[in-house]
């Protein structure tokens, strides 16, 4: 597999993968950014990204933020839990720079790591 492609079967793909996460999710948050988590039947977690234009002005800042995103996520889906993921992008997302926003996620994904208290 090439080091850019992030395979298929780690992101979610349709309509109807987003809302079953929208509709019962744990959330972790920042000022920045949302990330919505719900588990799944699967063996490993997914990834989905939503960077509204009306949060990130620009198709550079939206794709900047969404590959760096997505490596986070790269790096860290061995210690996920299976769980589908999905990242929102709010407005000061786009003011991080890469290392703070890298660390935000580190957090976020730690946070939503653990097991879940309900």
């Amino acid at each position: 597999m090439s080091k850019h492609a992030f395979s298929r079967e780690l992101r979610l793909l349709t309509p109807e993968h987003y809302k079953q996460v929208f509709q019962q999710a744990h959330r972790a948050g920042s000022p920045h950014l949302t990330i919505l988590a719900r588990n799944n039947n699967l063996d490993h977690p997914r990834l989905g990204l939503a960077v509204p234009k009306k949060q990130i002005k620009t198709a550079v800042g939206r794709n900047k933020f969404k590959r760096i995103v997505r490596e986070s996520f790269r790096q860290k889906q061995h210690d996920l839990p299976a769980k589908d993921f999905v990242v929102i992008a709010k407005k000061s997302a786009s003011e991080l720079s890469n290392e703070e926003l890298f660390k935000l996620l580190d957090k976020l994904w730690h946070r939503l790591s653990r097991p879940s208290r309900g």
